[in-house]
């Protein structure tokens, strides 16, 4: 609801307005403009400015959005046990289509002169993990944290990349999968989803499907089915290497 270029445009008045509802929220929702107004020590004709500022076209539609966005929060602030979700993942690779999957991709890997992992936040702690593990059974595997690294073809010559993302749908992480696209390197993708926008673009794809789970707009959902699919992989590579 509130976004930087909308706090980025407030008046000191507004800025007063601004952190007294982030503060009372649970107040103001049922609040008279009047009322806002006094607590606050502004005019109601500041109130109006304000909303109009959040796209609203009153102070009764503002009421109404900043409700929403306090239930917003709310559901964005449970943590998911991660037990049900993890029982259910570990039930998933259990079955033969998937472990033929990750047999295929194997062997693509195996093949491969080098891997090349890529991710950003938590997927890129994640393909880090994921080189110095391959790394560890004798396949040369090196990560790229900066999804504006110039790639050039030399680095991803007879390649294969492992892209990481919860999502799916990083913007700076697709584009990135376009260049190696582009430039030859057959992309392995791990996502949470097979529908996403990554997952379209790969040669090969792997989902965990687990809950997602937000607090304060961090995304929390569990990366143990990642670091799972990570050794998985890497073991079922070095089985197929002539080492």
């Amino acid at each position: 609801m509130f976004t930087h270029e909308q706090i980025a445009s407030f008046s000191d008045l507004e800025h007063r307005l601004y952190n007294y509802v982030i503060k009372h929220i649970d107040q103001v929702i049922y609040m008279r403009i009047r009322d806002l107004a006094n607590e606050t020590h502004v005019s109601t004709t500041t109130i109006l400015r304000f909303c109009q500022k959040l796209d609203c076209d009153g102070f009764s539609e503002f009421k109404v959005k900043l409700k929403m966005y306090k239930e917003k929060q709310t559901d964005q602030q449970s943590i998911i046990s991660g037990d049900t979700s993890l029982t259910e993942f570990l039930e998933r690779t259990l079955t033969q289509d998937f472990q033929e999957k990750i047999e295929t991709i194997a062997s693509v890997l195996a093949e491969a002169k080098r891997v090349v992992f890529i991710g950003i936040g938590s997927s890129g702690i994640l393909a880090e993990y994921g080189s110095r593990y391959f790394s560890g059974l004798k396949k040369f595997a090196f990560y790229i944290k900066d999804p504006f690294m110039p790639i050039h073809e030399q680095y991803i010559e007879e390649s294969v990349t492992i892209v990481l993302s919860v999502s799916g749908e990083t913007e700076s992480t697709l584009n990135q999968v376009n260049q190696f696209k582009q430039e030859g390197s057959t992309i392995v993708s791990i996502t949470n989803h097979a529908d996403s926008s990554l997952a379209k673009l790969s040669d090969y794809h792997l989902a965990y499907y687990v809950s997602n789970e937000f607090l304060n707009h961090t995304n929390l959902t569990t990366q143990i089915p990642v670091v799972y699919l990570l050794e998985r992989l890497a073991k079922a590579t070095y089985q197929r290497m002539d080492v």
